[in-house]
């Protein structure tokens, strides 16, 4: 049987220089791909196993969806929740929910829905459960 090895999102957007920008300087993420050289409307970002890759709407003849959301599993979500207070908006969090996970919740540039999470064992500090 096929083993499925990592999904990587391909998000449009309307420009790539403020998701780059974002991605970068506040997430930590390395520019892996820049393409076209000339007129860029394709980038690549990737930190650790993590990637992630935008397109510019206009270039593909669609345009940004704005509600996917990207769940991001880290290792220290309070640390990474500590690290981003003061650079961005937090949606909500951090909370640790019923099903055993710490998750915390932002926006990017492009208003995709980002949620980082760990797994925990602290009681619940949430109770949404459906």
């Amino acid at each position: 049987m096929t083993v499925f090895q990592r999904v990587t999102p391909r998000l449009p957007v309307i420009d790539l220089r403020p998701s780059i920008e974002f991605y970068t300087t506040v997430l930590g993420f390395n520019l892996g791909l820049l393409w076209p050289e000339n007129a860029p409307t394709f980038a690549i970002l990737e930190r650790d196993q993590a990637s992630v890759q935008f397109c510019v709407a206009e270039s593909r003849g669609e345009a940004p969806i704005e509600r996917a959301t990207l769940c991001f599993e880290v290792d220290d979500a309070r640390a990474l929740h500590a690290n981003l207070a003061g650079k961005v908006a937090v949606e909500w969090g951090p909370e640790v929910y019923w099903y055993g996970r710490r998750e915390f919740a932002i926006r990017d540039p492009g208003g995709y829905l980002l949620i980082f999470s760990e797994l925990s064992n602290d009681p619940p500090t949430c109770r949404e459960d459906g």
